[in-house]
């Protein structure tokens, strides 16, 4: 029997044990591939497409679409491609397709987290 048995395990649980990123104050971030993150608050079935605030819990989106079927979701992406002057197939929808909380992921190299934050703020003000 070997004496390192126990300690295997312990180096083992150590590896698996992920550190995690201290959250940033703005919805704007990087992930780890590079890409940069949107944290949503989406509201759909509104009367026209707008953004409406920009917290720390995320940018407040009004979009005129039903939340059915993923009409929602696609003018979503539709219009913040259109406010961050990019093309439809450089922003997607990651995570919260049944969910009012969702995450945009913009293509790495496309832009910076600086000028979409911009770009968001000056739509906001509109």
């Amino acid at each position: 029997m070997s004496k390192n048995k126990g300690k295997s395990k312990t180096a083992a649980a150590a590896a698996n044990t992920a550190v995690t990123p201290v959250a940033a104050n703005t919805p704007v971030t990087l992930d780890k591939s590079g890409n940069i993150v949107i944290k949503i608050l989406a509201k759909p079935g509104a009367k026209q497409n707008g953004i409406t605030d920009i917290g720390l819990e995320g940018v407040g989106v009004q979009i005129a679409a039903p939340p059915s079927e993923g009409e929602a979701n696609a003018e979503l992406v539709k219009f913040l491609s259109k406010v961050l002057g990019l093309r439809k197939s450089d922003v997607s929808l990651d995570k919260g397709s049944r969910s009012k909380n969702k995450l945009i992921l913009i293509t790495k190299g496309v832009s910076t987290v600086e000028a979409i934050e911009q770009l968001l703020r000056k739509e906001s003000e509109l």
